[in-house]
């Protein structure tokens, strides 16, 4: 069994007309200002991952739950199966129908909100991310992607975060025009690409109990391990990701740069044709004949096309987002440093 590659945008795929709209929000206004997660939930993700998740591979699912005003409540969740390529009779639609249909059956909440996927050191700004949220923002408003980060979870700390397409991207995604005229319309950067939806996890009063026992039984040995500074593997994966987005930025910057090249040499040429044009017509007028028949000049000197901005946006937000991790991996260590220093002068 083959698990689905990174960003493969098979968790929207095909399933947005299956449910009707949502409410709609207000323009320039989101729908969701709250997620609110059931513990278990977050067990789900974080279990399918361990028992499927292997390297860069990624797990995807689906998010299960309703809409109490403007809170997303996310009760349950599923996860997709891992399928190879041999599987081609399997629809993924359908098995997502037909899972929502039992657990309906067994009174638990059914209606899709959204779907889940994990990432690797962050890797989750893409295409295909992109036009999976919007397949299932553009069928229910109110859907979120939650993006499960199981490198900084296993550095003690839980790293699970709901995101949605702004206002402004539904716009340009519905029109389908990624061009550069149309997003610098839209005022369209990789800083407002997405919105980052509040995150609350909600326990029962009876796991809340038995949290804080176990919590009291924990020993303080074992807290220790958090403060450990060995990052070296962590810091250089995320260096390396980091280099090779900034490669393919410089990749877009060049193509970006011929594009500008070629628009001055056809003016260039553009400006030659129209000046031998008029030096004929003059000629032709002084020896009494009828000037030239206007042509149109932009069918005989095509624009060229420019390199579509989507992709550079989305590498610029996969850069940011691999600044911010670093930054706050930075920060911790620098926190476990000072700890560390102060647990050993307790000590002595």
């Amino acid at each position: 069994m083959a698990s689905r590659k990174e960003g493969s945008g098979a968790a929207g795929g095909g399933f947005g007309a299956a449910k009707g709209k949502g409410k709609a929000a207000a323009a320039g206004d989101s729908a969701v200002k709250q997620v609110q997660i059931d513990g278990l939930v977050v067990l789900k993700i974080i279990k399918h991952y361990q028992e499927e998740g292997q390297g860069n591979e990624v797990v995807q699912g689906v998010l299960l739950g309703l809409v109490v005003d403007d809170r997303l409540e996310i009760t349950n969740c599923f996860p997709f199966p891992q399928h190879t390529e041999d599987d081609a009779d399997f629809d993924e639609v359908q098995y997502q129908m037909e899972m929502m249909r039992s657990l309906r059956h067994v009174n638990i909440d059914h209606l899709h909100v959204g779907w889940y996927q994990s990432t690797y050191y962050g890797s989750f700004v893409t295409r295909a991310l992109l036009d999976s949220q919007f397949s299932y923002q553009h069928a229910i408003e109110e859907s979120v992607v939650l993006i499960y980060d199981p490198i900084k979870t296993a550095q003690g700390s839980l790293s699970l975060k709901a995101y949605r397409l702004t206002p402004k991207l539904m716009e340009v995604c519905k029109e389908k025009d990624f061009s550069p005229e149309a997003l610098k319309k839209a005022n369209i950067a990789y800083e407002n690409m997405f919105e980052e939806v509040p995150i609350v996890i909600k326990n029962s009063y009876l796991i809340n109990v038995m949290l804080w026992e176990l919590e009291k039984k924990s020993g303080v040995a074992d807290r220790h391990e958090l403060l450990s500074l060995a990052s070296s593997n962590h810091l250089g994966k995320s260096l390396q990701l980091l280099m090779d987005r900034v490669d393919e930025m410089s990749q877009d910057i060049v193509k970006y740069n011929t594009y500008l090249r070629n628009v001055s040499k056809q003016q260039q040429q553009k400006h030659q044709y129209q000046q031998r044009r008029q030096q004929e017509n003059i000629q032709r007028q002084s020896r009494g004949e009828p000037p030239l028949p206007e042509e149109d000049i932009n069918k005989l000197f095509k624009p060229p096309q420019p390199p579509p901005r989507m992709e550079s946006l989305l590498i610029a937000g996969q850069i940011n987002t691999y600044c911010q991790n670093i930054k706050e991996f930075n920060a911790q260590n620098l926190g476990k440093l000072f700890m560390a220093q102060a647990l050993q002068d307790y000590n002595n």
